[in-house]
């Protein structure tokens, strides 16, 4: 067991200095992806594994070279498995599938609580094919083509901003909207409740409510949340967050922000993330179409205000006369491009300081002309899922901005 002390975890803005992350190195679940099964696991192609743990091995030595403790779900998946009732609850998570059937559900705990903590994360996360349970037998498993999965790999867990989020001192473990990404919160969820790092820690959120995915929630500045809705996050998720942040005092606002349902804007932060305390970067064609929904607490109830244009009711909600727009791309190609590779899509590791993929020339070009450092990784691998740099990570410490 790996020997843990005290820990501070508390993220209050997109932009305060990073101290301590939470990234996820891709492994075996994405020699799992083939063509018959990217759409599937929500894969646009068949990434080389090699390349992109090589490329995630930079990102990873990047921040590390600017002082980011780097966490590895994995690692601490590992130890947290240890414990009994975390196994025990994995396990269950692992085989809930109705598709297994009794006898199958039965044949598949038994194999599972068999394995050591190491080579059981391993299986949870890189699945389990049918051919490599050799003790299946019954109908449910006869069935079975021997190419399928009994337990279905995770090779999303890639993009960690997604399964969890910190709000404050308080950590909201999202409800993901597709059955491929299903079991990402409910192991990312086992860690803050079993790991000794997070003991104490507290959640604001949980996988069994409304559908909310942590690439929709943007800490604008302390006190003030937006929230994208669209192919992932529901209005329902936004409001139930919005309830849960105001109710405890982590946020006195929060922003509804409507998004195309499209592949290329999948998430807020696929369209707007921020780059300083005041400074946005956004693709041009809907940084000035986003509207917002002002949600505040009224005597116990939420009040909706009209909507009105994005850019202005964050800056009314963040106490500024305006926000800076860094548009991406110089014309409609290049920004269309530049937005499909996650251009927009920048982790701030400081103010005015950020991570982006090295192949968006442009954007990273407007970035510096604006006074942006990039730190250029190569995301050639690691963007077959459709993540950036921002999705690819979850900040569990920053300080304030």
């Amino acid at each position: 067991m790996t020997e843990t002390t005290a820990h501070e975890h508390r993220v209050t803005s997109e932009v305060g200095r990073l101290r301590t992350v939470l990234l996820h190195r891709p492994g075996a679940e994405l020699k799992r992806l083939t063509p018959r099964n990217n759409d599937k696991l929500l894969f646009d192609g068949i990434p080389w594994p090699g390349r992109a743990q090589e490329e995630h091995d930079a990102f990873a030595e990047a921040l590390r070279s600017r002082d980011v403790e780097v966490l590895y779900v994995t690692e601490l998946l590992q130890d947290a498995l240890e414990y009994d009732g975390a196994r025990e609850q994995a396990i269950a998570d692992a085989v809930v599938d109705l598709r297994l059937g009794d006898q199958l559900r039965r044949v598949v705990e038994g194999y599972l609580r068999d394995l050591h903590p190491e080579n059981l994360a391993h299986t949870l996360i890189a699945g389990l094919a049918h051919e490599e349970l050799k003790a299946g037998h019954g109908l449910v498993y006869r069935l079975l083509d021997e190419q399928d999965f009994i337990v279905d790999p995770l090779p999303n867990l890639l993009f960690t901003r997604d399964q969890s989020v910190w709000v404050g001192d308080r950590v909201a473990v999202t409800s993901l909207a597709t059955d491929a990404r299903r079991r990402e919160a409910d192991l990312v969820g086992l860690l803050y409740a079993h790991h000794p790092r997070f003991a104490g820690a507290e959640p604001v959120y949980g996988p069994s409510l409304e559908h909310l995915e942590g690439g929709d929630v943007l800490l604008l500045c302390p006190g003030v949340v937006a929230v994208g809705t669209g192919e992932r996050t529901t209005p329902a998720g936004a409001e139930r967050l919005a309830r849960q942040v105001i109710g405890a005092g982590l946020a006195h606002t929060v922003l509804a922000v409507p998004i195309a349902q499209d592949r290329a804007t999948m998430h807020l932060d696929t369209v707007c993330t921020m780059v300083d305390a005041d400074t946005v970067v956004m693709y041009p064609p809907v940084a000035h179409s986003l509207v917002a929904y002002t949600v505040t607490l009224d005597g116990g109830d939420l009040r909706v205000a009209e909507p009105r244009p994005f850019l202005e009711a964050a800056a009314a909600a963040m106490g500024l006369d305006r926000l800076k727009v860094i548009d991406t791309g110089l014309d409609p190609v290049t920004a269309e491009r530049e937005q499909w590779d996650d251009g927009n899509n920048t982790l701030a590791v400081a103010p005015r300081l950020c991570v982006a993929y090295e192949r968006n020339i442009e954007t990273n070009a407007q970035l510096e002309a604006a006074g942006i450092e990039v730190i250029r990784i190569s995301g050639s691998e690691l963007g077959s899922g459709r993540g950036g740099p921002r999705c690819m990570s979850c900040p569990i410490l920053r300080d304030a901005p």
